[in-house]
């Protein structure tokens, strides 16, 4: 074990952490527009077919590998004369990818609300606006939140599958550090303290908004 290795591979490595953060933040937005329509669909949606792809879509994606979805967009998509770069092929199969399980997650949230809210507050001469931002995402947020932070967590690991593809995330930058160094060990070491010191940061920062949400509310 030799310590030297790693701060001699330590900017590499950082720069490797600090894309992969980036390249999960710029992913999170689409898939959650993703989720989002996904879930107004299945729960407000009156289109028996928009019902119907949006349910098989779901039901493919459960039952797909993420890895076979990043092989498919990069190697298949080409042979139809659509070439996307590496980066752009690692947002869009995570956003395809993790954009279904969010969706379950807000429709599971928004669900749990009794109807009965919603004609309270057009009662009240409330605005549908209104009605979801007071009423309804007030209620569902603090449900949805722990389970949608634990989704990002495993989006954020695993975009390392996007290495197989040439993306320059945090796992790509180790197995270049890996093939000059011949230290496995050492570099596979930093890249395990450094993801774990990364999901403890965000499952905290998500704890801490947790708690501002409820602590409002009447148990």
């Amino acid at each position: 074990m030799d310590p030297g290795i790693i701060l001699a591979y330590a900017p590499s490595l950082l720069a490797g952490l600090v894309y992969t953060l980036q390249l999960s933040l710029i992913t999170a937005l689409p898939a959650l527009l993703l989720a989002a329509l996904l879930a107004w669909i299945r729960l407000r949606g009156r289109q028996p077919l928009l019902q119907l792809l949006a349910r098989g879509y779901t039901d493919l994606i459960l039952g797909l590998p993420l890895l076979v979805l990043i092989y498919g967009l990069f190697f298949i998509l080409p042979e139809y004369g659509l070439t996307l770069s590496s980066p752009l092929v690692g947002v869009t199969a995570l956003t395809l990818y993790y954009g279904p399980y969010l969706a379950q997650v807000l429709r599971a949230a928004f669900a749990a609300i009794p109807p009965g809210q919603f004609e309270a507050c057009s009662a009240l001469g409330m605005s549908r606006w209104q009605s979801f931002r007071h009423v309804a995402l007030a209620q569902a947020l603090p449900v949805a939140l722990p389970p949608a932070t634990g989704l990002f967590i495993g989006l954020l690991k695993d975009s390392a599958l996007l290495s197989v593809v040439s993306v320059e995330e945090f796992m790509y930058a180790a197995k270049q550090a890996i093939s000059e160094s011949y230290a496995p060990l050492e570099i596979y070491l930093a890249v395990a303290l450094s993801y774990w010191l990364v999901t403890l940061a965000i499952d905290a920062a998500a704890g801490a908004w947790e708690r501002r949400l409820t602590r409002h509310r009447i148990h």
